[in-house]
């Protein structure tokens, strides 16, 4: 059985991505996933079920400092990566997480990459 925290969880994620439903008008969705120590992003088009790019803090050439200088290598890798797929517009997706810390430093590093979001 799941624990209160994770059921919270889960229903918040599902929420973020209804109304992101709403809003992404066939933009690609940028998708992140963390744990207590990485942090990886997808670059989903749901439209064809498909994912165009990904990043994580797992990779084999990663170098990492801090969790948060983490986060931003990461949105710097999948900015570079959805522009050589021809993606710029994205719908940022931050699943149940809370838009600060890793995350944000996560989606500033993306938008200084040229994701607009």
């Amino acid at each position: 059985m799941a624990s209160l925290q994770h059921r919270q969880f889960d229903r918040r994620a599902q929420r973020v991505r209804t109304k992101l439903r709403k809003v992404a008008a066939g933009k690609p969705r940028l998708s992140v996933t963390r744990s207590t120590k990485h942090i990886s992003v997808q670059l989903i088009d749901d439209a064809k079920g498909v994912t165009v790019a990904a990043a994580s803090s797992l990779e084999k050439d990663f170098k990492g400092g801090t969790k948060s200088e983490d986060a931003a290598i990461v949105g710097k890798l999948i900015a570079q990566r959805a522009s050589k797929a021809g993606v710029t517009d994205v719908v940022f997706d931050r699943g149940g997480y809370i838009f600060h810390g890793r995350v944000k430093a996560l989606a500033d590093a993306a938008r200084e990459g040229g994701l607009k979001f």
